[in-house]
């Protein structure tokens, strides 16, 4: 599994979880976000475009954070927390796309990245369990 980037889109900075493939997936992700839920209802302001914002922003915020850990077994510990606020943002996004909030293309487009960092940030803290 290839775990860094040398994506010469991404301005390089000097923190070495920007290099994580998932972190930057994950920043696309809450940039994705963002932008979305700028469309969403007015009323919808602090309920569920503030939810999906903070879900989606709470992952690439516990990689970095986890990256800086001195131990495999702190750094799982943050990938977890990361994953878990992926899988609030599939119910996030679901209840999006059933509120008829979100329109099917753009619930596939986020789900689809949603759905990859879940799968990347899975594999990252199995290698983290397994090279001990």
């Amino acid at each position: 599994m290839k775990v860094v980037s040398d994506r010469s889109s991404v301005v390089s900075g000097q923190y070495g979880f920007e290099k994580l493939i998932v972190w930057q997936k994950a920043m696309d992700f809450c940039e994705a976000v963002y932008k979305t839920t700028n469309n969403f209802p007015k009323e919808e302001l602090f309920g569920l475009t503030s939810q999906i914002r903070r879900a989606s922003y709470s992952m690439p915020l516990n990689i970095a954070e986890g990256s800086a850990s001195k131990s495999k077994r702190e750094f799982k510990y943050f990938l977890t927390i990361a994953l878990r606020s992926q899988y609030e943002c599939v119910t996030l996004l679901k209840l999006s796309l059933r509120l008829k909030i979100l329109d099917k293309t753009n619930y596939q487009e986020l789900f689809y990245k949603c759905d990859e960092i879940g799968r990347l940030l899975n594999a990252l803290i199995k290698s983290q369990t397994e090279n001990r």
